[in-house]
């Protein structure tokens, strides 16, 4: 099974703390995500550049969040990359997480896992527990520098990162478990994952204990995944197929 995929140190250039969001930036901001929600996108599109034009980070990263998945606007990884290596410098690091994001995929920028661990690490730094959960993958698939797998430093990594709260770290840690054949401890990490309730977490869920459906131990899992779903369905919420 393959796993599951937010002052600080960047080629040794320190990074000031994030600054506050000014409350006409928030407001753009929440407007910006009220008109995602809805489906109109190039309104969005068109509140997160007004944000940006502050030069606040917070505002810089989700107009290249913009680019990056083309929410009103054509998809432009490169200049989403712009727009995270300016956020970078004021100190976000959400912005880190999306720029290493495209430095691993290679998206937008020429591919450099190197580049994307550092800022996998640094983005941890600030909190982020999705970064945790990306180093994890990478000490396990031996995508890291030292270009080794290591299992154990994986392990640790996605511990910290489920502790952190990230649902997909606790998948990981399931799937582990799975593969070492411990099925009460994957469904208890399994349990937690779903704790999270958001969109792609039950199909995930279902997608790695359906080999083990037989298995008791999974049955309350598989029937909490079946709710989460309908009640998604019943909410006008797509899920995977």
């Amino acid at each position: 099974m393959s796993s599951v995929s937010g002052a600080h140190q960047d080629n040794g250039i320190s990074r000031p703390a994030p600054l506050p969001v000014p409350e006409q930036v928030k407001a753009q901001l929440i407007l910006a995500q009220t008109h995602l929600d809805a489906g109109r996108r190039e309104d969005a599109f068109s509140c997160f550049g007004i944000a940006a034009r502050s030069g606040h980070p917070v505002a810089l990263n989700m107009l290249g969040r913009a680019y990056e998945r083309g929410w009103g606007v054509k998809r432009n990884p490169a200049m989403a990359a712009r727009c995270f290596e300016t956020a970078i410098e004021g100190g976000d690091g959400w912005a880190m997480f999306n720029l290493a994001d495209l430095f691993l995929a290679g998206d937008g920028v020429p591919k450099n896992t190197q580049r994307a661990y550092r800022l996998y690490v640094d983005a941890a730094r600030t909190g982020n527990a999705k970064a945790l959960n990306m180093l994890g993958i990478m000490h396990e698939d031996g995508s890291v520098p030292a270009g080794e797998p290591d299992p154990d430093t994986a392990h640790q990594f996605y511990q910290a990162a489920a502790e952190g709260g990230d649902c997909w770290a606790w998948l990981n840690l399931a799937r582990l478990a799975l593969e070492r054949g411990a099925w009460s401890e994957a469904a208890l990490e399994l349990e937690k994952a779903l704790d999270c309730a958001i969109v792609g977490v039950p199909d995930a869920v279902l997608a790695l204990i359906r080999p083990h459906a037989r298995e008791r131990v999974f049955q309350a899992v598989m029937i909490r995944c079946l709710a989460l779903l309908e009640a998604q369905a019943a909410r006008g919420v797509s899920h995977a197929a």
